[in-house]
């Protein structure tokens, strides 16, 4: 079965996506997600221009045969773009592979390990009663655990807070932090003010919600180690299922001082797209959760291999999976959750209506778990008469200054 067919399609129904569809002489398709949030158009070149020409007439079966030749005979290796374009490639034959079997991709992986799958909401305030508010909402909508992001008194526009207000009808789950602009927008921080507010965020969380709901926090790379563990530490009272990216995790051994001060779990990997950047903090047990996506890190064939290589230290997954993620990738993410041992949580923002023309999708989320479902292949097919409505717009990520004007982590 030869790959016949290769396009790369842009559409931006709620934001910018990137979707590879490959097309076999047999007719039969598959899709992948190069969606990379606010560079897009970075892996469509890589695409159009390097990969798209090396696909044709290649045997869409050798999968893993694939993925080393893309990786390889490049030469310059890794990176976001790269791995994305690989991603794309992988998820499409891994699509394809499972329709010609006529069964969902799950049951190729290994079949099923669990019936569902946790998955965690996102609520947010400017204020912790707008939080509480919102974690109401994302109750009532069936999220049985919830990331908790919360505005800092001082501070105008921060990560994770949207600026849209909830009530108990309407759910904050439509945060996009991608901007449709021609610059980036500017956002304030200060670390000092933060960490003597988030506390008491959850100090009444808690008291609100209890000790049984599982609460996350992303800090967003914004702490020195020292600061991580001093807020990993006054957050242990509160039992949270992860603090999320403490410290900009490229310095590895920063972890180490962390992991030293607190027993609070920690998710790392967001911006990991190779198994080489996880090498240390998995072999020295630094992390608990892998925070990498489908989409990110070269696929299903390489995250399959860093989850492998995590669970002999018992370290679990927590595939990111928020708006920037198409719903090609969510399911991909989905029917690797259902076949690992070591699934730990899944994140989880639906898409908007538009998103969901485009995309047709056959994954199921009820009472706070969710299921790729029984389709052949991932379960999900692209309207390309409705992705070709929404055509590409310029967006960018936020970045944070501080008071003095310095850049900072965002």
């Amino acid at each position: 079965m030869l790959i016949e067919k290769a396009e790369v399609i842009v559409t931006s129904p709620d934001r910018n996506f990137v979707t590879l569809k490959l097309t076999t002489d047999s007719g039969i398709t598959g899709l992948g997600d190069g969606t990379l949030n606010g560079r897009e158009l970075s892996v469509v070149s890589y695409l159009n221009d390097h990969v798209v020409p090396l696909l044709i007439g290649r045997d869409a079966h050798r999968i893993e045969d694939t993925w080393q030749f893309l990786y390889r005979s490049a030469y310059w290796r890794r990176g976001p773009v790269t791995m994305a374009a690989i991603a794309a490639v992988d998820v499409a034959l891994w699509d394809i592979k499972a329709k010609a079997a006529g069964m969902p991709l799950y049951q190729l992986l290994g079949g099923a390990s669990r019936t569902g799958i946790l998955a965690y909401g996102h609520a947010s305030g400017a204020s912790t009663d707008e939080l509480l508010d919102s974690i109401r909402a994302h109750q009532e909508q069936g999220f049985q655990a919830i990331r908790v992001q919360s505005g800092v008194p001082g501070l105008r526009a921060i990560y994770g807070v949207s600026a849209a207000k909830t009530d108990a009808a309407v759910v904050e789950h439509h945060y996009e932090p991608a901007q449709r602009a021609a610059r980036p927008v500017e956002e304030d921080w200060d670390t000092r003010a933060y960490l003597r507010h988030l506390p008491t965020v959850f100090e009444a969380v808690r008291h609100h919600f209890g000790p049984e709901l599982p609460l996350l926090h992303d800090g967003h790379h914004r702490m020195t180690p020292v600061q991580a563990a001093r807020l990993g530490k006054e957050l242990e009272p509160y039992d949270l299922f992860w603090l999320e990216d403490c410290t900009p995790a490229e310095n590895q051994e920063a972890l180490r001082l962390v992991r030293q001060h607190t027993t609070t779990p920690l998710a790392i990997g967001e911006v990991f797209n190779s198994v080489w950047d996880y090498r240390q903090i998995i072999a020295e047990q630094l992390i608990d959760y892998v925070r990498s996506s489908v989409t990110h890190t070269g696929g299903i064939s390489h995250l399959r291999k860093i989850l492998d290589f995590a669970a002999q230290y018992q370290i679990k997954s927590g595939i990111h999976g928020p708006t920037d993620i198409s719903p090609v990738g969510m399911a991909a993410a989905l029917h690797l959750d259902l076949a690992i041992h070591n699934f730990g949580i899944q994140e989880y923002m639906p898409h908007g209506e538009r998103t969901n023309r485009v995309f047709e999708q056959s994954f199921t989320f009820t009472d706070g778990y969710l299921h790729p479902g029984e389709r052949p292949g991932l379960g999900v097919e692209l309207d390309v008469d409705q992705a070709s409505r929404y055509p590409y717009q310029t967006a960018y990520l936020p970045f944070n200054r501080l008071k003095d004007g310095t850049v900072h982590d965002w």
